[in-house]
């Protein structure tokens, strides 16, 4: 039956997302299942921060350790628009590496891939995000949260939501 075998699939699917990547290979449809773990993730993210003053959300158990390892380490890095190679380049990842392995362990799932702002004034379109591990999504995440650089979603937000009440209500 169609559905014993979409069961089937959604069971495979959840013990491949267990993997660590380097076991994926190539696989389009563990691929595809990660998108659109990732999409969902960056949809649930952005609509936090557009209802809940960022500067008091808590990402993890360990924002402060977080928080203060990332800029001790990274104290120069611009984080309200980054610029990929601040992730991607051999250099950075000789940086990044030692800071996301310390929270191997602290932080659930440290090392899976996320989706992350490259400007955070901005939504999540195909231009405006990089592909991230968890922890890097969590280290600038926190750090914009606390530095106040995604109050300008939440006040946008907050802009639109009163300018459609005063529109309903008049």
């Amino acid at each position: 039956s169609p559905t014993l075998q979409g069961a089937h699939e959604a069971a495979a699917a959840a013990a491949a997302l267990s993997l660590p990547a380097e076991a994926y290979g190539n696989d389009p449809t563990v691929e595809m299942i990660w998108a659109m773990k990732a999409h969902q993730h960056a949809e649930v993210y952005f609509n936090l921060i557009s209802s809940v003053d960022p500067k008091f959300l808590k990402l993890t158990k360990a924002d402060d350790q977080i928080y203060t390892e990332f800029r001790k380490d990274f104290n120069r890095l611009k984080i309200d628009v980054l610029d990929p190679e601040d992730l991607k380049s051999e250099p950075a990842k000789e940086k990044w590496r030692p800071f996301c392995l310390q929270f191997d362990g602290v932080v659930e799932d440290f090392n899976y891939g996320t989706l992350l702002r490259l400007d955070c004034s901005k939504g999540y379109t195909e231009e405006n995000t990089v592909f991230a591990t968890r922890i890097q999504f969590f280290a600038i995440e926190i750090a914009r949260n606390r530095e106040g650089y995604n109050s300008e979603v939440y006040n946008s937000a907050k802009k639109a939501s009163s300018a459609t009440e005063e529109v309903s209500s008049g």
